[in-house]
């Protein structure tokens, strides 16, 4: 009897593994940076963030509304200037102040308390300009050049809206620019009792402050650059009529 064939096994064995490969250090370190950024918290920069084009641009648009609105709130009024005629002054469309004002009442309150709020900020820096052993007399002086600049010069048109429009504000607007306003006179009262003290001030402080912005702002309707008289001429004059020599 033959000797049997032995059977071949019908699972093949295992190949062996191969070697494991050794990670180069370049690929190392490229993943030990990427953790480590992971791991870090993004610094943010310091201060507010810049404003975008499309925001500039939206600032200015609204720096046109106001300052076209201004002025024709002072030549033709508020109640006789439309939305339509704002919008053309600041060659816009005619429904563009509503993105930036929801009612032309509320146009005509930015128009009065932001330019009562940049008064008072170049009222101080004027002030805070002056040598620290300034009198009452250049402090006063200083007020007056200042408000002229405000009344008569470029961009002049706020106050004498806020003087000839007051009673088309809403009661509560009223109060909003009245803050504003009383601050703003109220830097002059420090340097009229001073004057007072000194004998050299024509009235009770409070009573001078009085006559004194409402001497200032009536100047709107006689003052004309065309006739040859400049303001620092204008404030000499007026100084001299409300405090002695």
């Amino acid at each position: 009897m033959d000797s049997p064939v032995p059977r071949t096994s019908a699972i093949a064995p295992a190949p062996k593994k191969p070697p494991a490969r050794t990670r180069s250090k370049a690929v190392a370190s490229s993943d030990a940076n990427a953790a480590t950024a992971e791991a870090t918290p993004t610094r943010r920069p310091r201060g507010r963030p810049r404003k975008t084009a499309e925001e500039l641009d939206d600032g200015n648009r609204r720096r046109k509304l106001m300052d076209g609105a201004a002025k024709l709130f002072r030549t033709q009024g508020f109640a006789a200037t439309s939305t339509r005629d704002i919008a053309a002054a600041a060659g816009m469309h005619s429904g563009s102040p509503f993105y930036h004002f929801e009612s032309k009442s509320a146009l005509l309150y930015a128009v009065m308390s932001e330019g009562m709020t940049m008064a008072a900020q170049s009222q101080q820096q004027a002030l805070d300009a002056l040598p620290a052993k300034a009198t009452p007399r250049e402090q006063l002086h200083t007020l007056i050049r200042h408000h002229f600049e405000i009344l008569l010069g470029p961009r002049s048109s706020f106050i004498p809206v806020m003087l000839y429009e007051w009673r088309s504000l809403t009661p509560a607007q009223r109060k909003g620019i009245a803050r504003i306003k009383d601050s703003y006179e109220a830097t002059w009262m420090p340097v009229l009792e001073a004057l007072a003290q000194q004998g050299a001030l024509q009235a009770e402080p409070g009573v001078a402050r009085l006559f004194i912005f409402g001497a200032l702002n009536w100047a709107v309707q006689w003052f004309s650059p065309k006739k040859g008289k400049s303001l620092d001429a204008l404030t000499d004059e007026a100084l001299a009529l409300f405090i002695r020599s």
